[in-house]
């Protein structure tokens, strides 16, 4: 039972999600259309999907729903080499890189294969290390498929001895599917000591709610800012395109996961 409402969680999710469900009422309004049933709701239906593709793939409408998100946490600042840390962050003893993502393409290095997302991840993760020598890292994430034993978090792992980190330093968390579970798991592991949670902007607010409900004692250290908006006027930021509808995508999708957290009492 667990296991269908998690993949049935993630069907939904995936048909919500702009591009997909602006589709759904396009096919479903030609559908109507061409069958000659109710025609004037498929005239309803395809231009109510036209008009939301368009409305979604707004880079300003994109940036409203994501900015909010990003800006909850500011980004660990600039670190100056010999000058002193952050007291939060001098404190950690674990950076934990929550995974995002990775192609299973052969022939390439794993420092290739990740996604924007779990590239930046890494990035920001590694950086922090260099700041923090003695720091262990968490390197989170299943494989692609349950069957998979190639797992995310091992190419992560992989990408950082690529990136000069000390394999030693490394351990995996893969068995936790999502964000919830690796909270609690890194709770089980950790107890309430200090760790510098790195994960995407604007997935941050979901995974700072998990962690407080859990009990980790967890320091935002937000990377891959995507709704970075120019200081000043720009006419190509208010044109439609695929930048705008991942901006929405990604701010839907997040909103979505805060509401299924708060519906089951998990934040």
């Amino acid at each position: 039972m667990v296991i269908t409402m998690f993949w049935l969680k993630k069907a939904l999710t995936y048909l919500l999600m702009p591009l997909q469900f602006s589709l759904l009422l396009m096919l479903a309004g030609l559908a109507l259309v061409w069958l000659g049933r109710k025609a004037r709701l498929g005239r309803i239906l395809l231009s109510a999907g036209v008009l939301l593709l368009l409305l979604l793939s707004h880079k300003q409408v994109g940036l409203a729903l994501l900015q909010p998100l990003e800006s909850r946490y500011a980004a660990i600042p600039e670190l100056q080499p010999g000058a002193p840390l952050p007291a939060e962050l001098a404190s950690c003893r674990t950076i934990v890189i929550l995974g995002g993502g990775h192609a299973s393409t052969p022939g390439l290095p794993a420092t290739n294969r990740l996604s924007t997302s779990a590239a930046s991840r890494l990035m920001e993760g590694v950086r922090l290390a260099h700041a923090l020598p003695d720091a262990q890292l968490i390197l989170t994430g299943p494989g692609l498929t349950p069957e998979d034993e190639e797992t995310h978090g091992a190419v992560l792992a992989q990408a950082a001895q690529a990136l000069g980190v000390n394999p030693a330093r490394l351990l995996l968390l893969t068995s936790p599917r999502d964000t919830e579970e690796e909270i609690n798991a890194l709770r089980e592991r950790l107890g309430d000591a200090p760790v510098a949670l790195v994960t995407s902007a604007w997935h941050m607010p979901r995974t700072m709610a998990y962690a407080r409900k859990a009990g980790l004692n967890a320091l935002p250290c937000p990377a891959d800012f995507t709704a970075r908006p120019n200081a000043d006027f720009r006419w190509n930021d208010w044109t439609c395109d695929l930048t705008g509808l991942e901006r929405s995508t990604k701010g839907i999708y997040e909103r979505l996961g805060l509401l299924w957290a708060r519906l089951r009492g998990r934040t």
